[in-house]
């Protein structure tokens, strides 16, 4: 039976990313920018924070000069006041003894407590965010399965739990111009032959049959390359160590795609479940016949 292609209603037209100038404004979700940022770059930003917030205070000490014990002239005593009272250490050595002083701490002490409440927020839900380790193979092919031209890629659990209910969701998209001219950037969702795995535990090969009404049947690898076709995978399901909805997404671009090749095999039939699996192999590929349709509209 063939599989027809579900055109996406909406359609949206190419244009250049919106800039600061136009609008856009840095810090304009500067929370979700700290919660999807790497742990190394975290913690620099909040290093960065911390050292600019004691050289601020530190100078408004130093200007003021109201700290008893400090030493005259030495800007590091001003420093290390302000790391002792932001972080609420306080070794008694040195103090306030002026009223601006005394009201530069106080002000110091309450964005102490303010920013220690957020980082500890950030870092507790930059933890506790339950997410899929999903490994997807770099490359996407397309050659026959079963005797039918298919578009195939696959993916891997890398964790030892399994990922109940695993669903995925394959959406094609290139430019195009519509009948009247309009450049458009369109959107495909494409049929899987299986688009749905009860327990995702080890190895999952996601084929896509390529038929009359698929918007690969008839196209070239020049032609997808010239319109910036790429295709996003998205995975979701249930993991049951968090026990809560994980998901994972890819993208491959139009060079992803290696026309004319199937994946290389990782199963080894002989061996136990466990052990079954050559993950070494993951990402390679074999050279395979190309699909007549693709040779004859070359």
């Amino acid at each position: 039976m063939a599989l027809f292609r579900r055109r996406n209603r909406e359609t949206q037209p190419i244009r250049k990313p919106v800039s600061i100038e136009d609008g856009e404004r840095l810090f304009t979700d500067f929370y979700h920018h700290l919660l999807t940022s790497s742990w190394p770059a975290l913690i620099l930003q909040i290093f960065i924070v911390f050292i600019g917030a004691n050289l601020i205070f530190a100078l408004a000490y130093y200007l003021d000069g109201g700290i008893e014990n400090a030493r005259p002239g030495y800007f590091s005593d001003d420093f290390f006041f302000s790391v002792e009272t932001i972080a609420t250490i306080g070794y008694g050595k040195l103090s306030p003894v002026t009223i601006g002083s005394q009201l530069i701490m106080s002000l110091e002490a309450l964005c102490g407590l303010i920013n220690f409440a957020l980082i500890t927020g950030l870092i507790f839900a930059k933890f506790s965010r339950p997410t899929a380790r999903v490994r997807f193979s770099r490359i996407a092919v397309i050659s026959k399965r079963d005797g039918i031209p298919s578009l195939m890629f696959r993916m891997a659990n890398v964790r030892s739990s399994q990922i109940v209910d695993a669903q995925i969701h394959l959406a094609f998209s290139r430019d195009e111009r519509t009948r009247e001219g309009e450049y458009v950037r369109r959107f495909y969702d494409l049929d899987l032959v299986r688009y749905r795995n009860a327990i995702f535990a080890y190895s999952w090969t996601a084929i896509h049959q390529i038929q009359p009404g698929s918007p690969f049947y008839g196209a070239t690898s020049e032609e997808f390359l010239k319109a910036e076709a790429n295709l996003t995978v998205s995975l979701t399901g249930f993991d049951e160590v968090f026990s809560q909805t994980v998901y994972a997404r890819y993208t491959y671009k139009a060079i992803d795609i290696i026309w004319g090749a199937r994946l290389a095999d990782i199963i080894d039939e002989r061996a136990p479940i466990a052990e079954r699996f050559d993950f070494s192999k993951f990402d390679q590929y074999e050279a395979a016949d190309q699909p007549l349709w693709s040779q004859e509209s070359a």
